[in-house]
């Protein structure tokens, strides 16, 4: 990795402490080393680390802006963004005509109505000219900004591959600390949205956008002998929709306040466990962000004989999610960089 100005940090502000036990609901981050385990009924914990701090997405909502012209097509006109801090999108990733931006709780299906008042949360610049888009998909899996700012700085280095972009929440967040972002995604809908909103946020010129299957890409990359160098890859794949803390039908109903355990075997397009295996053929360094209520042991047996990182992600009180970190992203092991 060469010499540049977003060259990882040895010291790492901003990290959860890890839980091996069960999730409390306390408002403070936890965080743990999970040490590798030996068999699947087998496992321990190194000591937490003292230097830790709550991750959180907690934001105030700024002033809804004022409505802007509808932009039509891939092809209208750019609209000029209202601070001069912010680059106006560019005439062909301007994408206002694939989906709509919604302006008020009134246009917005019933279904969505808690994501869009959520929406600051999910883009801080929701409402800047022409207005951060979002399909139907992308509104129940994007990752809260803060959440993907905290992730980024996390996962600094040359060059970072997101596998599953969606509409472009994590990608706009690394492409602020890494110098180059591949992001993917198999639709071009969503492809074309992520593209939309990084052009709000000034930094679409740092982010290759490609519309690909992920393990297809990932097998040609090793298949070239990864000629193109990836020093992070960050894994978000689908969790099974906004029912996966439902658990599988068979389950019996847990405890009041309590989800049953979710299994990487839920993830999709393959078993979590070969999609990680697969990914680390190109790259040690993976964050992986799973389901709060992921099994902590399944999460363990994927790091071998090394240990992984496994951070609590907040908004707020309620614990939303984990961001598990491999290889040279765990904390101690930066010589595995």
């Amino acid at each position: 990795m060469g010499k540049n100005k977003n060259k990882r940090k040895a010291g790492i502000s901003g990290l959860a402490r890890f839980v091996l036990e069960s999730f409390n609901t306390d408002n403070t981050a936890a965080s743990s080393s999970i040490e590798p385990i030996q068999g699947s009924n087998s496992q321990s914990s190194a000591p937490p680390s003292a230097k830790k701090q709550k991750v959180d997405d907690g934001m105030s909502v700024p002033t809804l802006a004022e409505p802007t012209q509808d932009g039509g097509a891939l092809s209208a006109p750019a609209v000029q963004a209202s601070s001069s801090k912010i680059a106006a999108p560019r005439k062909a990733y301007n994408a206002s005509g694939l989906v709509p931006h919604y302006e008020n709780a009134s246009q917005v299906p019933e279904h969505l109505q808690k994501y869009f008042s959520q929406r600051y949360r999910y883009f801080s610049l929701y409402s800047e000219p022409p207005g951060c888009l979002l399909d139907e998909e992308g509104w129940f899996s994007v990752t809260p900004e803060r959440i993907a700012n905290q992730i980024a700085e996390r996962c600094r280095c040359d060059t970072i591959l997101d596998g599953f972009c969606g509409v472009g929440g994590n990608a706009i967040a690394f492409a602020q600390t890494c110098n180059r972002v591949i992001a993917l995604d198999i639709s071009s809908t969503r492809l074309a949205l992520a593209r939309h909103n990084a052009e709000i946020y000034g930094v679409a010129d740092r982010i290759e956008f490609v519309q690909a299957d992920y393990l297809s890409f990932i097998e040609n990359q090793v298949l070239q002998s990864n000629t193109r160098k990836i020093d992070v890859i960050f894994l978000s794949p689908p969790w099974g929709g906004p029912s996966y803390l439902d658990g599988p039908a068979q389950v019996q109903t847990p405890a009041e306040g309590e989800h049953p355990p979710y299994h990487l075997s839920s993830i999709q397009p393959i078993h979590g466990a070969d999609l990680f295996k697969r990914s680390r053929v190109v790259t040690p360094n993976i964050a992986y962000f799973l389901p709060r209520n992921t099994v902590l042991s399944e999460i363990a047996e994927l790091a071998g004989n090394e240990k992984v990182e496994v951070e609590e992600e907040w908004t707020g009180s309620k614990l939303k999610a984990l961001t598990c970190y491999y290889g040279g992203l765990a904390e101690g092991q930066g010589h595995l960089f």
